[in-house]
């Protein structure tokens, strides 16, 4: 880096347009991953319907092994994202997924078959799952280190508010124009937030660096006001940042970090698709039954914001811990009969713990590593997190198609309760490690 580049870096980093260029960063990270929620959520929302009117012959079995799908196309776009981010840049890539995604959606309400609804169930999963570690990891860059838990919680918030969005589409069209009208109506954002995007979100200065293009990094770092790392004196292996998830003991922390985003992402996709149709089965109407998801979701945004300010000032390993116990006290009361008016409490109450529990667990993730390493960290704990993800709606549909629709909840507690452990041994292995190296 150049004498000079330090020290406008630290004179831009305090400026009010050095602030407003960060903020313009987190508003397009989170414009983003709002159509990313309303896009992984539009599918839960409709499937009381779908199932209701048999629509495409689809059973409960189907639907839970069709959201398998969307989470495995998750899992792998998670995986690669990270990697090919640092190869071809984050734009691109960001870019990209959003593209992908948006035309899986149309593609998925023009399907005429179970087969065809799946594949593009399968391919929407995949460019959501590509977009979400990439624009954490955009917060986190452009932000201070005080406040990237915040940074990592505002962003999550976009996933949690489509999620509130994507029931309420669902009531507005459905009933009048079918179910297909609610996944065409949830891809038009796209349209409209895209070339905004493409024409303000820059590259990531890191990235810049890696990549060989120190003056371009320089130039925009000294814009933004965001911090350098230090080039790597022999050069950057392209496979660095994920050798660098197991080296020097780190593989067991990488482990139970995986271990956790396992469980905390069974619940967040089990509970989500899941919870209109167990509340139907549960006896309550079908209304109430989806806007128990929007209250679930609301109570997300809340906890996200919640979660990132004490994450901050305590650290997220101990907001993951304690959230994961709460949720599990939560979930489990939601499948408790109780009056309706409680209910929507108990629900708002999971939604703020579950949600931004997980969203914490990335937020631990992306402060353990550095700026290089943390795309592809983030993006490893988010796709081994994808096999929970997988998991909680095939065992919500086998469940439910059982008749056993009643232990559902029960089950996503004891997954919250795994994560709890989880996270709790991740810190013993840093603490353990940090005492061998002193």
């Amino acid at each position: 880096m150049s004498s000079s580049a330090p020290s406008r870096i630290a004179q831009a980093t305090g400026t009010t347009a050095a602030r407003r260029s960060r903020n313009a960063v987190i508003a397009l990270c989170w414009g983003l991953v709002l159509l990313d929620g309303i896009d992984t959520f539009i599918y839960g929302s409709v499937l009381p319907k779908m199932l209701g009117g048999h629509s495409l012959g689809l059973t409960p079995d189907a639907a839970g092994t069709i959201g398998s799908y969307a989470n495995f196309g998750m899992l792998l776009g998670t995986i690669l994202s990270g990697m090919a981010s640092n190869w071809i840049g984050r734009r691109v890539t960001v870019f990209t997924s959003v593209v992908i995604f948006t035309l899986a959606t149309l593609g998925t309400g023009w399907s005429n078959s179970v087969g065809q609804f799946g594949v593009f169930r399968f391919v929407c999963g995949f460019g959501l799952g590509a977009l979400l570690p990439i624009a954490i990891s955009y917060g986190m860059e452009f932000t201070s280190k005080g406040r990237r838990a915040l940074a990592t919680g505002v962003i999550m918030t976009a996933h949690q508010t489509g999620g509130a969005v994507a029931p309420l589409i669902a009531l507005w069209l459905v009933d009048d124009h079918g179910w297909r009208s609610a996944f065409f109506v949830s891809a038009i954002p796209a349209v409209i937030l895209l070339p905004l995007a493409f024409k303000l979100l820059p590259e990531s200065p890191t990235n810049l660096l890696t990549r060989g293009r120190r003056a371009d990094a320089e130039l925009l770092a000294a814009d933004f006001g965001t911090e350098l790392p230090e080039p790597k004196a022999n050069g950057t292996d392209k496979l660095d940042a994920l050798k660098n998830l197991f080296r020097g003991g780190q593989w067991s922390t990488t482990l139970c970090f995986w271990l956790t985003s396992f469980a905390g992402l069974l619940l967040v996709y089990g509970v989500g698709q899941w919870l209109p149709k167990i509340m139907v089965d549960l006896g309550y109407d079908t209304g109430d039954s989806l806007l128990f998801s929007t209250f679930l979701n609301v109570g997300g945004i809340c906890g996200m914001l919640v979660a990132g300010r004490t994450a901050d000032r305590i650290g997220p390993r101990k907001v993951v811990v304690a959230w994961f116990v709460l949720t599990a006290v939560f979930v489990y009361l939601m499948g408790v009969q109780m009056s309706v008016g409680v209910l929507y409490a108990v629900v708002f109450f999971a939604g703020l713990l579950l949600f931004s529990g997980q969203t914490m667990v990335y937020a631990t993730v992306g402060t353990h590593h550095n700026d290089e390493d943390r795309p592809t960290a983030l993006g490893w704990v988010s796709g081994m997190g994808r096999f929970g993800a997988i998991f909680g709606p095939w065992i919500g549909g086998a469940l439910i198609s059982a008749g056993n629709a009643d232990i559902g909840f029960a089950m996503y507690a004891c997954a919250a309760l795994f994560g709890a452990v989880m996270m709790s041994l991740a810190a013993l292995t840093i603490k353990a490690r940090t005492s061998s190296h002193a």
